[in-house]
């Protein structure tokens, strides 16, 4: 699928972390209770780590208890579903609808009214304070 953002693997590469690179394009997963965003609790948006773009608000992140950061939606049209069938068992993977950057999955046990969790991974975000 093309994306509005598009760069050569060697690209990435070069313009993110090792870690980072390893959870936006090869859709690794950063260990639980690790991530540097799991406990913000600022006003502000959190943003693709690869391309920028708005993907959450401080009011739609929740504390889930799973170790990753949980929302319980995403902003309109930021967030692309398709199905991980990695791990032996049925999962919805979840990417930035602009560069195509794994985020994490989406789950359908959230407790708010939308019932999404949305579980991210801190690498795969980035935190602006009081941005929007």
């Amino acid at each position: 699928m093309p994306y509005e953002v598009e760069r050569t693997d060697e690209e990435w590469k070069s313009e993110l972390s090792s870690d980072r690179y390893a959870v936006l394009r090869k859709a690794a997963t950063e260990a639980p209770f690790s991530g540097s965003l799991l406990h913000v609790d600022a006003e502000g948006v959190f943003r693709c780590g690869g391309c920028g773009q708005r993907l959450f608000t401080s009011a739609q992140k929740f504390d889930s208890g799973c170790g990753w950061p949980s929302f319980d939606e995403c902003e309109a049209g930021t967030v692309i579903e398709r199905e991980d069938r990695s791990l032996f068992r049925r999962r919805t993977e979840i990417l930035c609808s602009r560069c195509g950057g794994h985020l994490g999955h989406v789950f359908n046990d959230g407790p708010t009214a939308t019932g999404l969790r949305y579980c991210v991974n801190s690498l795969a975000i980035d935190f602006d304070k009081n941005s929007d």
